[in-house]
């Protein structure tokens, strides 16, 4: 299994509309992209968490599950109008 984790600090510009439209838009990959199993979402809660606001757990089948969903057109899709709203950090491994 490989596991993506991922947590985002929202910009000052970002509306509460695109933060909503951020966790639904990540929510409807379960389903569409092939070897994604699992999919967990949500804002943070830690005072430690340096503003990152939301945090979200991706499991794959395998590594290359993970690098076929990087180019799929959904992903693209999302980071095409959300990348310029945060500053992200992310978290890859494989179990």
């Amino acid at each position: 299994m490989f596991i993506h984790m991922f947590a985002f600090r929202w910009k000052p510009e970002a509306s509460q509309a695109q933060k909503d439209r951020a966790l639904a838009d990540i929510q409807a990959f379960q389903g569409q992209i092939a070897g994604l199993i699992e999919t967990a979402l949500g804002m943070n809660q830690s005072p430690r968490g340096g503003g990152y606001a939301l945090g979200g757990v991706m499991k794959f089948t395998d590594q290359a599950a993970f690098e076929a969903y990087n180019d799929a057109p959904e992903h693209q899709a999302l980071l095409s109008w959300l990348v310029p709203l945060i500053e992200a950090i992310e978290i890859d491994f494989t179990v």
